[in-house]
Order: C-alpha cells, then structure tokens, then sequence
C-alpha cells in the first residue's frame, strides 16, 4: 500500500472517478463498492483490502445511510496521504479534505439524476416507458448488492480457516430469506460471535 500523494490533480482524480460511480449507484453507493475497491485497492494501492472491508462494516453497524462507507474511505485516503494517524495536524485535516472530497462526488451526481428521474417519472407514471423503467432497475440493483456481497467475502476465500465467517454469512441469507426477523438482531448476533471469538 502506498500512501497518496496530497496533490490537487490526485484529489481531483479521485473527484472524477466518485463522481462517475456516482451516477452508476442505482441502489444506493454500497452498490458501486467493487469499482472503487479495483481504484483505491487494486489499482492506486491508497488502501488496503482491510481498510476498505473495515470502513464497510463500520458504516454498516453505524446508524445512518450506507453512503458512510464513502466517507470513511475518503478520510483513510487523506489520513494515510498526511502520514498516518501519527502525522498530526496536517494528516487530520487531510482526512477531512477526503471526507469532503468523497461525499461531495459520491452525492452531488447521483441527487441530481434522482431529482430529474424522479420528477420525470411521476409527470409520466402512467406511460409505458416509465413503468419499464421502474421495473427493469430492480434487476439491476440485485446484482450490483450481489457484486458488492461478492467482494465482501471473497477478502475471506480460505474455507479450512474462514468456515465460521461462512456459516454465519449462510444462516444471515437462509433467516433474511424465509423469516421475518430484523436485521438489527442478525448484526447484534455476529457482533456477539465477533467479541466472544466465535468468528
């Protein structure tokens, strides 16, 4: 993992490329999470596969919209361009200026679009094409969650090791499916198992 470097031109490439998921989080951000794990991972190396899981499950167990995670990952990129959570002041307001730069790209875009595609479709619910608009998104949104689940268990892809972490992910999916349970008790469950040692 290498470290960003604090230039404007890096800032505004990550600008740019939040802001082009932005417009492909049909679903909510949590859906375009693979593509900025290939950029900030895979391709810049700005953060590690353990950052990125980690800022998901932090903003997952968070209350609130699951567009955190975004901001969690901008304020890692900027901490670790200041130098690390040691690097004082400087690396602080770093992860702010990520934190700002992130949440600006990942909303603004995708706000837009929902506010004129929202308004398009109720001035035309009655037309076919707004009715097959609404029908084909659902499809679209179930396998950007499934790419996103994907990515989330494929950082554990060593069964003889990880089988606890994959039965509980199997009886989460199996009681999400067939029961009406709430998800609330599932994720005090798996926090539960986390703290004992469990998983």
């Amino acid at each position: 993992m290498t470290a960003m470097e604090p230039t404007w031109l890096n800032w505004l490439g990550l600008f740019v490329q939040l802001m082009g998921l932005s417009l492909l989080a049909i679903g909510g951000a949590i859906t375009v999470a693979p593509d900025m794990h290939r950029y900030l991972v895979l391709q810049q190396g700005w953060l590690s596969d353990a950052d990125f899981t980690t800022a998901i499950a932090l903003s997952q167990a968070a209350p609130g919209p699951n567009v955190l995670f975004v901001a969690l990952l901008g304020w890692q990129v900027g901490l670790q361009s200041g130098g690390g959570p040691g690097g004082g002041w400087t690396a602080w307001g770093l992860g702010l200026v990520g934190v700002a730069v992130s949440m600006v790209a990942i909303l603004l875009p995708s706000s837009l679009l929902s506010y004129n595609a929202a308004r398009w479709v109720h001035r035309h619910r009655e037309k076919r094409a707004a009715r097959a608009f609404r029908a084909g998104m659902a499809p679209v949104v179930i396998a950007l969650l499934v790419a996103t689940g994907w990515l989330l268990v494929a950082t554990h892809d060593q069964p003889t090791r990880d089988w606890p972490l994959w039965l509980v992910t199997a009886v989460c999916a199996l009681l999400v499916w067939r029961t009406r349970l709430h998800l609330l008790w599932m994720i005090g469950a798996g926090a539960l198992l986390g703290v004992t040692g469990w998983v």
